[in-house]
């Protein structure tokens, strides 16, 4: 362990301010799209991506994320547009995908805080104006050359992650070693930070994500877990999504006769991941199940408040 500690900080969104570091946020996620790993669609429909998004937001999830692409390993996420890596999902679709979820809930439940997943600039200006308060951008201001500028014009809360490449690219990277993920992370984050400022961004408007999963192979996002509390350095609090990912189903393979886990089947391993990256220094965790993150997250903040 380090002497690298998570802080009580604000963190400014468009429109208000929370406080990060006295508890853990909870961050609910909704996947608007035909093929997530972790629903399989379960919210593509309309009606079922806002009732989900309320019903987490009844279980006491602090903020809800949409997202309406996948970036799944192997998809075509991040590619430039009108090239023969261009993303399947397109801005307009996007767009068509999660602007009247966004407002369906934002009708209903006028106070909540919504946050958009998605690192093209014109669909995060189009979530702005619809009301959401954060764009959680997975390439942390890299695939779209646009987006920090739009982020700084409206005054939005950013979480900025790290991705060791794009989702095409991930199968074939080389492995690294534990120290050397650590600095490859942090001297991403360190990128993307450098372009907040250049644009303007207030540091208290950025939260940081180490990316787990997304270019770090299966053993890897364990060796970074461990370090995570490093990444404090940076200066900004930490926002962690291990629920339901790859490596969890790895690990537990022996107790499925060999098999990776299936997905509905990675909630315990979930929680506990969760607990390790509040632990390591994180103040937000994005999360597929509300209710056990909560109470999870109590603990682990207990376990804090008394060390």
């Amino acid at each position: 362990m380090t002497a690298w500690t998570r802080t009580i900080c604000p963190w400014r969104l468009r429109s208000r301010t929370l406080e990060l570091g006295r508890r853990t946020l909870v961050m609910g996620v909704v996947n608007i799209t035909p093929d997530s790993f972790s629903d399989g669609g379960a919210f593509f429909d309309l009606n079922a991506a806002v009732a989900r998004s309320l019903e987490l937001l009844d279980e006491g999830a602090d903020l809800v994320d949409l997202g309406a692409e996948s970036t799944r390993p192997g998809s075509r996420a991040g590619g430039a547009p009108d090239t023969p890596q261009a993303p399947t999902v397109r801005a307009e679709e996007e767009q068509r995908r999660l602007l009247p979820v966004l407002t369906g809930i934002l009708r209903a439940r006028p106070d909540a805080i919504l946050s958009v997943d998605t690192y093209k600039a014109a669909t995060a200006r189009a979530a702005l104006e619809a009301g959401a308060e954060i764009i959680n951008d997975v390439s942390g201001f890299s695939w779209d050359s646009g987006m920090a500028a739009i982020c700084a014009e409206a005054r939005a809360g950013v979480v900025l992650m790290h991705s060791r490449g794009k989702p095409e690219e991930w199968r074939g990277q080389t492995p690294l070693q534990p120290d050397e993920l650590l600095a490859t992370v942090q001297a991403g984050l360190a990128g993307s930070l450098a372009v907040a400022a250049a644009a303007a961004i207030a540091p208290e408007a950025v939260v940081l994500d180490p990316g787990y999963g997304f270019g770090k192979r299966f053993g890897e996002n364990y060796a970074l877990l461990a370090r995570q509390e490093n990444l404090l350095a940076l200066g900004r609090p930490l926002l962690t999504g291990v629920s339901r990912k790859s490596f969890l189903g790895r690990t537990l393979a022996p107790l499925h006769e060999g098999r990776d886990a299936p997905v509905d089947e990675r909630e315990i391993a979930s929680v506990a991941a969760l607990v390790a990256a509040i632990l390591h220094g994180a103040s937000i965790v994005r999360v597929h199940q509300v209710r056990p993150a909560l109470e999870a997250a109590r603990i682990a903040d207990a376990v804090l408040a008394a060390g």
